[in-house]
């Protein structure tokens, strides 16, 4: 894994485990592939969760990004800030 994955890796595990709280008690190692929902991710959350990656990357989700692919785990939100992040680098 390289540097700059690993960053967005940790980064993203950390949202989603400040925005799960009490319930990411015991999840180590985080599971990245598991469903955010079977973590305890409601669509409340969700949305929080969405509007924190979008502060926390400096990137736009719009709204045909907002797809249950994209959303369906960490390793699947990991894999949109990285197109996200390429697009924007690359103009």
């Amino acid at each position: 894994m390289d540097v700059e994955k690993h960053a967005v890796d940790r980064r993203l595990i950390s949202l989603v485990t400040a925005i799960l709280g009490p319930d990411a008690a015991g999840l180590e190692p985080f599971p990245i592939g598991q469903r955010l929902s079977d973590l305890g991710i409601s669509s409340v959350r969700m949305v929080g969760l969405m509007l924190a990656v979008e502060a926390e990357f400096g990137i736009v989700i719009r709204q045909s990004d907002i797809t249950p692919e994209n959303f369906y785990c960490v390793a699947s939100i990991e894999a949109l800030i990285e197109r996200k992040l390429r697009i924007d680098s690359t103009g």
